[in-house]
């Protein structure tokens, strides 16, 4: 078995010389988990809203810059599908991980960047950024007064990170739903739920046919994005 990622959805678009395919090469059995980005900004950069970045990076195209975890990532396609979406032009700083990229955040190098909402929310909670916006489609119970950017003036830039139980494929469907049933009972659990919900992420526990939906539509969705913003990885 396989713990997939959201980099599963997107490495087809991004490898395309890639030995295996997702899906076509695991049989989805649940997706686990999802996780939406935090967007966070330096502390006292001026911008205090989205709406205000947005206004600063249009009256100056070119000349503000996000950083990501690395070329490829949910955190850089998150930052392309925002670029797409409010029509600006900033540049990208990729790191080596989003340790160190966000660490430059809240010393002021880079002022701002999408981060996993685990990761991001406890440095936002130390004061070390400041949060902006949730990708979500709702606001996070881990953090009820930051915005989605929807509720920000951004439409149509949701974003979540997930992980998904996958086998190889051919495996018989009878143990397909055996195992989706052990997963779904465990995601079910309340202190589950709330541990996950206290790093900002949601329990799922899907069925196999619903994994299978929510793969194709990340592949297509994500495909179109790295086209539009021309996305490269070395």
């Amino acid at each position: 078995m396989l713990i997939g990622a959201f980099a599963h959805a997107v490495n087809p678009s991004l490898l395309p010389k890639m030995p295996f395919r997702t899906p076509d090469d695991f049989a989805p059995i649940s997706l686990l988990v999802t996780v939406p980005e935090l967007m966070v900004i330096t502390p006292s950069h001026p911008a205090k809203t989205v709406a205000e970045l947005v206004a600063m990076a249009k009256a100056q195209p070119g000349k503000l810059f996000y950083a990501s975890s690395g070329n490829g990532s949910a955190q850089h396609l998150a930052a392309e599908l925002f670029k797409l979406r409010t029509g600006t032009d900033i540049g990208h700083v990729p790191y080596k991980g989003g340790g160190p990229a966000v660490a430059d955040v809240a010393a002021g190098h880079v002022p701002f960047y999408f981060g996993n909402m685990s990761a991001a929310l406890p440095q936002a909670r130390a004061g070390r950024v400041r949060s902006l916006a949730v990708t979500s489609p709702q606001r996070s119970p881990a953090a009820p007064d930051v915005p989605t950017l929807a509720e920000a003036g951004v439409e149509d830039c949701e974003i979540s990170e997930w992980n998904a139980l996958l086998a190889l494929t051919g495996t018989p469907p009878a143990v397909l739903e055996r195992l989706h049933a052990e997963v779904a009972r465990v995601m079910r659990m309340d202190d589950i739920r709330a541990k996950f919900a206290d790093l900002g992420a949601e329990a799922i526990g899907s069925t196999p046919a619903e994994l299978a939906t929510f793969l194709r539509a990340e592949m297509a969705e994500w495909a179109e994005v790295v086209k539009a913003a021309n996305i490269k990885v070395e």
